[in-house]
């Protein structure tokens, strides 16, 4: 036996931890193939080339496993950048705010999220559990994430007084509009000559431009005063 056959571990020693990202990625993608009212535990099984019963060792059912797809794509991201931009760190606003719409532009690109996006759009609402879930751990914290940073520029005078969640949700819209055209350029060829890094560089320049705080206009000039004779 050679020294590499000797330090490789036998593929059975691996994949008990391989075991919950095998099934997850297996179920993004049956979800996405027939949705989630159609998908069933046997398909997800046999594409991550496992039994049922032991998707149950780690999933009760369909819904929960939805859930973990949702909470290893976006909400642990979210909680990297709770930690990583929503704290005060000495950053300015603007600063913050730009290192959110890069650290979610590589996100929203991805083929993992338009399939994502595709099931909350088309069919939570047939999941009511599934939506709130959604609406409370994607939605909600990223909308107050992105709020309390706008909140924190206006405070310091970085920014104009906005709504913070009226601006969030703008911010959030174009980012995700234009991150859907860039994963589907064969779809939508709307955004012809323009590379990824050239539009998230110009939905930043567009987003912190309309934040700016508006000068101060300067008073009227009173004019001449008009003599007796022009006051007849």
């Amino acid at each position: 036996m050679s020294a590499a056959d000797t330090n490789q571990e036998p593929r059975w020693r691996r994949l008990p931890e391989e075991r919950p990202r095998q099934i997850l990625e297996a179920a993004l993608e049956v979800f996405g193939e027939r949705g989630l009212g159609q998908a069933r535990l046997d398909d997800i099984a046999k594409r991550a080339g496992l039994s049922k019963g032991t998707i149950y060792l780690y999933f009760p059912n369909k819904e929960e496993l939805f859930r973990e797809v949702v909470r290893s794509i976006m909400v642990s991201r979210l909680e990297e950048a709770e930690q990583e931009v929503g704290a005060d760190d000495g950053r300015t606003a603007a600063d913050q705010l730009t290192a959110y719409m890069l650290k979610w532009w590589s996100v929203l690109r991805s083929r993992t999220y338009a399939t994502l996006y595709r099931l909350i759009i088309g069919e939570l609402h047939r999941f009511p559990d599934l939506a709130e879930f959604y609406a409370r751990e994607v939605v909600l914290r990223s909308q107050n994430l992105v709020a309390n940073i706008v909140s924190r520029g206006i405070e310091r005078g970085e920014f104009r007084r906005v709504d913070p969640y009226v601006t969030t949700r703008i911010m959030s819209s174009m980012l995700i509009s234009h991150a859907l055209w860039c994963s589907k350029r064969e779809v939508f060829n709307l955004v012809p000559g323009r590379s990824e890094d050239e539009l998230l560089a110009e939905l930043k320049d567009f987003i912190l431009h309309a934040l700016r705080p508006i000068p101060e206009a300067a008073p009227a000039s009173p004019g001449p005063v008009p003599s007796h004779d022009e006051r007849k």
